[in-house]
């Protein structure tokens, strides 16, 4: 490993004792103070047991194009269940959950794409995640759950479930589907019922950190009916959502969390007399919304001033307003007294379409992808809410990031981007980006020797390139707009329920999306958080000429979709974002 030091933490010594080696304390104490120097699992340990859940995208499983989930996954250690355990599943639409004789292979195959285009399968994908937790979880344990895509909107409705519904004890297997029932239900008799059955049955969790890529507001093709405490919950600690700047399909608007306001941040309060009203969250106040101006600082596409929506009558969405009603007053109830501290928000734009964030688009070998940078980030936020999840080290090496960078301490990333010169945003091939690293953006076009196929060798320190320049990379690959596809484009032509956010709060509306971008709301008021790595490809024009003629308004250089009111916060650049 030339300079880097692979040093294990039962290494670490004092510097009084005597040595078996003969080394002098001084020589040990020199290594460990190498600042390239790591353990072989960061963090070496921790007070308390992980419990970690992963639920996958639509159609999302381990094959030749995984996603962030797959990925994410490989980093952790997975060993030994009395410090951490890992719960993976399969995206909707990957399997059925009708027993395996009773089902032919067409009708599984039929029932697969019903799910596919219904997400029907959505409650057996939470009652799993459910039921893993019912059976392992311990008192102190930290509970954590992701996931991408429908799969984010599952990993949110679970956290919503352990709310509403709180968690059993092991051994309890028949009764979830009560349980889940009652989460679903939103009468105000529901939800006095799952108080009683939470006080009798379940016992108060809290979670420690939720990380989702790209939730979508549209779980199936039908209209919608919002979960309880998708969009908001009290019991996470923290609340992590990488979000896409570029996706444009009507099925893919974006899910964002609501932040309450001062009135709302205490939900640990006693339970308001009954004549006394819970005030609403600002995003279901009534308010005006952000018209596009210029001047922001932040660049315009010329004639941009007039932002594209769905082609419809759209209306307030009244069953989520009286939903979000209930979820605060349900908070109220669920109070054991005391001040409970707000959820830990922060959700972040990055560059390229849906699994450009998620991941899922580009071939496992593929060097380098936009993807790439959104896990990333959510690595490194693991890292600064001291979440205690355990990763393997050398495995970060294989998502672009140096494992000194992140232990003992997470190290701020630099304030400056890296110079993009004359490097282009690179357009698709059939041969995409190489395996090996490469220290300038160019395509080898030789084909892999047979041992390299046979044994591919994974990345390591060797192949590091340090992160901003792997950043430098990423941010310059292709982005893949499912709307190329003619399925995809077709919807968009055709009236269909949808359901996005906006001021106001839930909107919903009977149109055609028109390849609308997305909205997003609360700019002027909450402001709006882009990764640095769109500043990066801001900088650079296109190389496929067909989107440099697109992108002509902006002198053939890339710029998000959606309109920006305000100058963005741009996070890890910004120390203050």
């Amino acid at each position: 490993m030339s300079d880097i030091h692979h040093t294990q933490e039962s290494s670490r010594i004092s510097t009084t004792d005597t040595l078996i080696d003969g080394a002098s304390p001084q020589d040990h104490a020199s290594k460990l103070a190498d600042p390239n120097a790591y353990p072989s699992v960061i963090p070496p340990t921790h007070t308390n047991r992980t419990l970690i859940v992963c639920f996958d995208g639509t159609g999302d499983q381990f094959d030749n194009d995984n996603s962030n989930i797959v990925k994410f996954v490989s980093l952790l250690k997975k060993d030994d269940r009395t410090q951490q355990m890992v719960y993976y599943q399969t995206g909707i639409g990957t399997y059925t959950s009708s027993p395996k004789t009773t089902v032919s292979p067409w009708s599984a195959k039929i029932q697969k794409t019903i799910d596919l285009m219904f997400a029907t399968s959505l409650n057996a994908h939470v009652q799993g995640g459910y039921q893993f937790l019912m059976q392992n979880y311990a008192a102190g344990d930290k509970i954590c759950i992701f996931g991408f895509s429908r799969g984010a909107y599952t990993a949110r409705s679970l956290a919503g479930m352990l709310h509403k519904i709180g968690l059993l004890p092991p051994y309890n297997a028949e009764q979830i589907p009560f349980a889940y029932q009652m989460y679903l239900n939103t009468e105000k008799s529901g939800w006095a019922q799952s108080n009683e059955f939470k006080r009798t049955f379940s016992i108060n969790v809290d979670i420690e950190f939720v990380g989702v890529w790209d939730t979508v507001a549209s779980v199936g093709l039908i209209p919608d009916i919002r979960l309880p405490f998708t969009t908001s919950n009290a019991v996470v600690k923290t609340f992590r959502h990488a979000v896409s700047l570029d996706e444009r399909r009507a099925k893919f608007k974006a899910n964002l969390w609501n932040t309450p306001d001062d009135k709302d941040a205490n939900l640990g309060l006693p339970l308001p007399p009954p004549s006394e009203e819970v005030p609403p969250t600002p995003t279901e106040a009534t308010s005006t919304a952000v018209e596009a101006k210029s001047g922001s600082g932040f660049t315009q596409r010329k004639g941009k001033s007039q932002v594209k929506r769905p082609v419809g009558v759209k209306q307030a969405d009244k069953g989520n307003d009286d939903l979000s009603a209930l979820e605060r007053t349900h908070s109220h109830h669920a109070s054991r007294g005391g001040e409970r501290k707000p959820t830990d928000i922060k959700e972040v734009w990055f560059a390229g379409c849906h699994c450009d964030v998620g991941g899922g688009s580009v071939n496992n070998e593929t060097r380098h992808s936009l993807a790439r940078i959104p896990l990333r980030w959510m690595v490194r936020e693991i890292f600064k809410a001291n979440t205690g999840i355990l990763f393997e080290a050398d495995r970060l090496f294989e998502i672009g990031m140096h494992p000194a960078s992140l232990y003992p301490e997470v190290k701020p990333r630099s304030t400056t981007l890296q110079d993009v010169g004359n490097r282009k945003i690179r357009k698709h091939s059939v041969k995409e980006i190489p395996t090996r690293p490469h220290a300038v953006l160019t395509y080898l076009n030789e084909e892999p020797a047979l041992e390299d196929v046979c044994d591919p060798k994974p990345l390591g320190v060797d192949d590091f390139l340090g992160e901003d320049e792997e950043e430098l990379m990423d941010a310059l690959s292709p982005a893949y707009d499912q709307l190329e596809k003619w399925s995809w484009w077709f919807m968009e032509k055709i009236p269909l329920s949808l359901l996005w956010q906006e001021e106001s709060g839930w909107v919903s509306c009977r149109g055609r999306n028109l390849e609308a971008p997305r909205y997003i709301p609360h700019q002027k008021d909450a402001g709006i958080r882009i990764h640095r790595s769109v500043k990066l490809r801001m900088e650079a024009e296109f190389e496929d000429e067909a989107l440099k003629k697109k992108y002509s308004e902006s002198d053939g250089k890339y710029e998000p979709r959606p309109d920006i009111t305000v100058e963005p916060k741009w996070v890890d650049l910004d120390p203050n974002a």
